[in-house]
């Protein structure tokens, strides 16, 4: 290879480092536009070292309220995952587009958008302002969290099946219910367990912050510590969901491990 070659092989991406300069300069006014310096950052590591310094040592004194708001939020995950995944499967389904004709799996597309569209924290809300407070409201935002997670894992899991196999089964004049259980299920049956997992997990973690917007759980005890400066009692809850999200994290491992 000429010296002209390999000069040109190694050429510079002019647009693309001006596309990386504009991101940069960008950044810097948004900084400034939003009043993002270093001086309110000092300031800030200040209030935080005086913040936890309140937090020290954790209050464990009110355990009964700590396992009451702990087991509420335990009981909004996994109601909300088995209903979130039982409605999932149909609705990813519909959306898969190797399955449905497209003015089905159009529309089923546009509800998992829909359901991903808003945060499960906004959503919250809106379930707080329908049926009141409480752990269902809770069940329903994490339920329509699960369906715009699960249900586009499941479409696309579904859509990068090999169409041999289903073809194969149609060929035998199996019906649709036929073709799911023996030409679309066994080739994505390890994923969906991945993906179920995964959303049960993700489940735990959000139901202890929906209790901030009045949707039960541990959440709800941590919002009204920090609203009476109880920042050992604080310290106590945060701990407590710390070591529950390492405890789901660590079964999450060893179940994926036996299926595998």
């Amino acid at each position: 290879m000429s010296a002209e070659a390999a000069r040109r092989a190694f050429a510079p991406n002019w647009p693309a480092r001006l596309g990386l300069l504009a991101l940069a300069l960008y950044a810097l006014y948004a900084a400034a536009q939003l009043d993002v310096t270093f001086a309110r950052l000092m300031i800030g590591f200040g209030e935080a070292g005086r913040f936890l310094g309140r937090m020290v040592p954790p209050n464990f004194a009110r355990w009964e309220l700590l396992a009451e708001g702990m087991l509420e939020s335990l009981q909004i995950a996994f109601i909300a995952s088995a209903v979130g995944i039982a409605l999932s499967f149909p609705v990813a389904l519909l959306a898969a587009r190797n399955l449905m004709p497209w003015w089905i799996s159009g529309p089923a597309r546009g509800f998992i958008g829909l359901c991903r569209s808003l945060h499960y924290v906004i959503v919250a809300i809106l379930f707080v302002k329908a049926i009141g407070f409480g752990a269902l409201a809770g069940v329903c935002a994490l339920v329509v969290a699960s369906i715009g997670f699960i249900a586009k894992l499941f479409a696309e899991a579904i859509e990068e099946i090999s169409p041999r196999q289903v073809e194969a089964v149609r060929a035998t004049g199996a019906g649709f219910v036929a073709v799911l259980l023996y030409g679309v299920l066994p080739q994505v049956a390890s994923r969906f367990v991945g993906f179920c997992i995964y959303q049960v997990d993700s489940n735990l973690r959000n139901s202890t912050m929906v209790g901030i917007v009045g949707a039960g759980g541990i959440g709800g005890t941590l919002f009204a510590a920090f609203k009476r400066f109880d920042y050992d009692f604080v310290a106590a809850i945060l701990i407590v969901i710390i070591a529950l999200i390492f405890a789901a994290e660590l079964v999450a491992t060893r179940v994926r491990a036996a299926l595998q």
